[in-house]
């Protein structure tokens, strides 16, 4: 149930009616908006009465939530989330772009490729200190000494970074080091890494799962938010079909229905989805004309040297191209 206070309600009304929440027995979540704060309340186990709430002093109105993702939800949270990590707004207008390489491999391999993904245009810097990798005869990544460079190259760049925490084991080291904290594909219903993110202090941003439902996405997204952290990002990075054409199929249909389920932003990742180069900025257009709050690229200065995901990685001169288009592309459809 959502319990929305009125727009003069005081901090002692709203304060009264989380008090009645946690005197049931129950879970309250203040949910302030640009013009009313809102109260959510969790861990009912079967429908409240809405007169209970709507006597109080300072309630508008109590509504049943039929959503099973209570926060992620819009019955919730009517309007778009927009969040405000290190000076760059993530969600309600224009496309955030955040390039860099799959791995980490070496502090000259990450300045080179930051240089030029700054002077393009992006402002997040995103690369792998661990990778979870199908082979477990792969590169892996470099651990915490993946962290260390990002840190460097945040202190010299002025960027942002978005870095993957594969367990929960490490997301302590991640959370201190990366600005957006990354829940892998792999990842997205492990519920103990996704508790653990929703208390790390950091926003996340969740991909969903390759053979993952829309709902299914939203609910692991719940998990994060149910512990805390309102802070969270969903990425679409391609589902897996029958299709041979590319690694993955990109579903821009999901981030439609996703945009209407939920207040959450969404990125896409095209390069996740394609594993080919040549399709990455088609996909890349396609996810900016139906407004997306971002996109995040792998971008390769050596890509036939890469350790990771070499055939799907832009060479800089092309994350320039893509991200001159960007600009205008972004402003022909914004989804409410």
């Amino acid at each position: 149930m959502l319990v929305v206070m009125k727009r003069d309600a005081t901090d002692a009304d709203i304060g009264a009616v989380i008090a009645k929440i946690e005197e049931m027995g129950l879970r309250a979540v203040p949910m302030p908006g640009a013009q009313r704060t809102a109260v959510c309340i969790l861990g009912n186990q079967g429908p409240l009465d809405p007169s209970t709430f709507r006597v109080m002093n300072g309630v508008k109105d109590a509504i049943p939530v039929s959503k099973p993702y209570k926060l992620v939800s819009r019955e919730s949270h009517p309007e778009a989330s927009r969040l405000q990590i290190g000076g760059i707004a993530i969600g309600g207008g224009g496309t955030v772009l955040m390039a860099g390489p799959c791995a980490v491999e070496s502090l000259e391999q990450c300045r080179a490729i930051a240089a030029a993904v700054k002077a393009a245009g992006a402002v997040v810097f995103r690369g792998g200190a661990f990778k979870p990798r199908t082979s477990p005869y792969a590169f892996q990544g470099l651990g915490e000494k993946g962290l260390e460079i990002l840190a460097a190259i945040r202190e010299e760049f002025g960027l942002l970074v978005v870095t993957e925490a594969i367990d929960h084991d490490i997301i302590r080291p991640v959370a201190a080091a990366a600005d957006i904290v990354q829940i892998g594909a792999r990842n997205m219903q492990n519920y103990s890494l996704l508790k653990a993110a929703g208390r790390c202090g950091k926003p996340v941003m969740l991909k969903r799962g390759m053979s993952a439902t829309v709902e299914e996405w939203l609910m692991a997204a719940e998990y994060i938010m149910s512990e805390g952290n309102p802070n969270v990002i969903l990425c679409e990075r391609g589902v897996r079909t029958f299709a041979d054409h590319s690694r993955n199929t990109l579903d821009l249909s999901a981030v439609l229905a996703v945009r209407g389920l939920s207040h959450l932003p969404v990125v896409v990742d095209p390069s996740h989805a394609a594993g080919r180069r040549d399709q990455v900025i088609p996909l890349a257009r396609a996810a900016a004309a139906i407004g997306v709050d971002g996109l995040i690229v792998e971008v390769h200065h050596q890509p036939e040297k890469a350790l990771s995901d070499g055939p799907q990685s832009l060479y800089p001169e092309q994350f320039e191209q893509l991200a001159n288009e960007i600009t205008e592309l972004s402003k022909l459809n914004r989804i409410g």
